[in-house]
């Protein structure tokens, strides 16, 4: 199982990214909350890694912090939640948010996030919040300093948003309410997700 990876940042487009690990590529999917930190790509980076297998597919997923990581594979143990939604709800809040609604049982914010309805967003709460609190425990393992913008951070942050699940229409009318000039596209990305959780 690979539990971690440390090596050079060769490529980064939400949700994906690859670090050479000593000549290796690793390609990794990863939540939003995790580009946000990101260093440029040529720069080292540590990860945490989940390793999941199941029978047509091999998966890694990577986070800057343990916290994630623990959240994401807590978040999987609800009925009903698979890794999409979970890198989901990792992109649009970050761990203490979530904990925060979680442990206040806002279902409506909760059902804001792409991939869940009422009765999952109950169930999240029903299951998760005993555990809410541990949720946020950890401390945050620093990723490096920002990314420099790309070409055209606006059409990066449209793609991003339609990959976490919003519709196209939707990922665009998001991108471009939340877009402000000189925006890269992970602020705009963050911008358009905390609007959502309003």
């Amino acid at each position: 199982m690979i539990g971690r990876l440390k090596g050079i940042l060769v490529h980064k487009q939400p949700p994906w990214l690859v670090v050479d690990v000593n000549g290796v590529g690793y390609e990794l999917e990863a939540p939003m909350s995790t580009f946000y930190e990101l260093p440029e790509v040529g720069r080292e980076v540590a990860l945490f890694t989940h390793y999941a297998q199941k029978e047509d597919s091999v998966s890694l997923y990577g986070f800057l912090s343990e916290a994630e990581r623990r959240m994401f594979r807590d978040v999987q143990k609800v009925t009903g939640i698979g890794a999409k939604i979970a890198l989901a709800i990792l992109s649009g809040a970050s761990v203490n948010q979530f904990a925060a609604l979680v442990q206040a049982g806002d279902i409506t914010a909760l059902t804001r996030i792409p991939g869940i309805g009422k009765k999952t967003a109950e169930r999240i709460v029903v299951e998760l919040r005993d555990r809410a609190a541990a949720l946020a425990a950890g401390p945050p393992v620093a990723g490096g300093p920002g990314a420099a913008p790309p070409a055209d951070p606006l059409a990066e942050a449209t793609v991003a948003l339609q990959q976490l699940g919003y519709r196209p229409a939707e990922a665009q009318r998001m991108a471009k309410a939340a877009a402000a000039d000189g925006d890269p596209a992970e602020d705009i990305i963050r911008k358009a997700l905390q609007s959502a959780l309003r």
